[in-house]
């Protein structure tokens, strides 16, 4: 019988997790400082955003247009070493999504960040 006590969550699933609460409560000043390199890339079908600034601006819009979400599940989750990858179910006010994110990781900040929703 295996009594070690269980693992604790990996880093990729911290790093998610506190996504998700940094963006809950609006701290998206310090998700940027916390979790994208100042070099960071986000890529969507509707934009691209380079560096920090930018990606501060991008987060406080979409932050304030998004308003209050709740994350359902959390249907998929998969990491390595330097990725994460998932696809989640959100509620917001104007209805339910499905989101898909992709996060390439170095030093434990995002370098690159792919996101998408249906």
């Amino acid at each position: 019988m295996n009594t070690a006590p269980a693992a604790g969550p990996t880093p990729g699933r911290q790093f998610y997790d506190e996504q998700i609460v940094l963006l809950q409560q609006g701290r998206t000043d310090e998700l940027v400082a916390a979790h994208y390199a100042e070099e960071a890339v986000l890529v969507s079908f509707a934009q691209v955003v380079r560096g920090r600034r930018n990606l501060l601006d991008f987060f406080r819009s979409y932050r304030a247009n998004l308003g209050d979400f709740e994350v359902r599940t959390l249907d998929r989750f998969v990491e390595t070493g330097d990725t994460i990858f998932f696809e989640a179910t959100i509620r917001t006010g104007r209805g339910e999504a499905r989101v898909y994110d992709a996060f390439v990781l170095r030093d434990g900040r995002a370098t690159h960040h792919f996101a998408g929703s249906i």
